[in-house]
C-alpha cells in the first residue's frame, strides 16, 4: 500500500493550503493541533496507514501557518473563525455534502470541529474531538494566553520553565511565530450555549494524564451525543500511541 500523497488547495481568500491524502473509501477528514502538522499528528505514527486499512480515505489539512500550507504575515489573512472557514472551503473543493464525511480533530483540530459543528457550518455523519475538554472551548483566551507568551517570550525561555516544552515544539516544527500571532489573536471563546447543536454522533477521546484543555470527560457529558473513552498517554504524546487511531477506527466502524 502506497503512503500519503500531498496536494494543495486555495481557501476562502486564495490561501494555499496544503491536504494530504491516504487510503480509498469512505472520507475522513482529519485537523491537527497547534503548532503541529498532518505529518506530525496522523502519518508519522501510522494512524492514517491505520485509517486506510480500515477501509477510509484519510483526508488531512495542514492549517494554515502549519505544515506545508502558507502562513502568510498579512493581519487580514485571519479574520475571525478563519480555521473554520478553511474547513468549510476545504469541503467544498472535496465536493463533500452533509453527512458525506466523518471528522476528527485533536486539539486546535478538536477545537475547530466543535465550533465548525456548533455553528452548523460544517456537517459530518460523526464527529471525534481528542485532547480537548471544556476550558480549552470556554477559556481559550487563557489558553491563548499561554501560547501567545511562548511566541513573545521565545528567546528567553528556558528549561524548568512551564512554557518550555511548547516552545521547543514550536522550533521542531518551524512555525512563523510572527503569523502563528496573527493566528491565535484570530480565535475567540466557544460559547458553551451553542454546544446544543451538535447533535451527530460523537467520540470526546483523550490521554488519561491529559489536562491541558480541561475536563474531556465534561465535555463528552455535555454533549448532546457523545461518548467518552480514555488512551494512554499525556497532551503531547497520546498522538503518538496507537491505541488513539484504533480508537477512532473503532468509533467510526461501529
Amino acid at each position: 500500500m502506497s503512503g500519503p500523497l500531498t496536494d494543495c488547495f486555495e481557501s476562502f481568500d486564495g490561501t494555499k493550503l496544503a491536504i494530504h491524502r491516504e487510503g480509498e473509501g469512505r472520507t475522513v477528514v482529519l485537523l491537527h493541533g497547534l503548532f503541529s502538522s498532518s505529518n506530525m499528528n496522523w502519518i508519522k505514527w501510522g494512524h492514517s496507514a491505520r485509517f486506510a486499512e480500515a477501509g477510509y480515505e484519510a483526508i488531512m489539512l495542514d492549517f494554515r501557518v502549519h505544515g506545508d500550507s502558507e502562513a502568510p504575515n498579512d493581519p487580514a489573512a485571519y479574520p475571525g473563525g478563519v480555521l473554520v472557514r478553511d474547513v468549510a472551503a476545504l469541503i467544498e473543493h472535496l465536493g463533500l455534502g452533509q453527512g458525506d464525511y466523518d471528522l476528527v480533530g485533536f486539539s486546535l483540530g478538536a477545537r475547530t470541529a466543535l465550533h465548525g459543528c456548533a455553528s452548523g457550518v460544517l456537517k459530518p455523519r460523526k464527529l471525534i474531538a481528542c485532547g480537548m475538554g471544556v476550558a480549552g472551548l470556554a477559556e481559550w483566551s487563557k489558553r491563548a494566553g499561554f501560547f501567545k507568551r511562548v511566541i513573545d517570550e521565545f528567546d528567553t525561555i528556558e528549561r524548568g520553565d512551564p512554557a518550555y516544552l511548547s516552545r521547543q515544539f514550536l522550533k521542531s516544527q518551524g512555525v512563523d511565530r510572527v503569523a502563528a500571532r496573527l493566528l491565535l489573536d484570530a480565535m475567540g471563546d466557544f460559547d458553551l450555549a451553542s454546544i446544543d447543536n451538535i447533535t451527530m454522533p460523537t467520540a470526546v477521546i483523550c490521554g488519561e494524564n491529559d489536562q491541558d484543555n480541561g475536563s474531556a470527560s465534561e465535555l463528552a457529558e455535555l454533549l448532546p451525543n457523545a461518548s467518552y473513552q480514555e488512551v494512554p498517554g499525556g497532551h503531547l504524546d497520546s498522538a503518538t500511541k496507537p491505541e488513539l487511531g484504533a480508537a477512532i477506527v473503532e468509533f467510526l466502524s461501529a
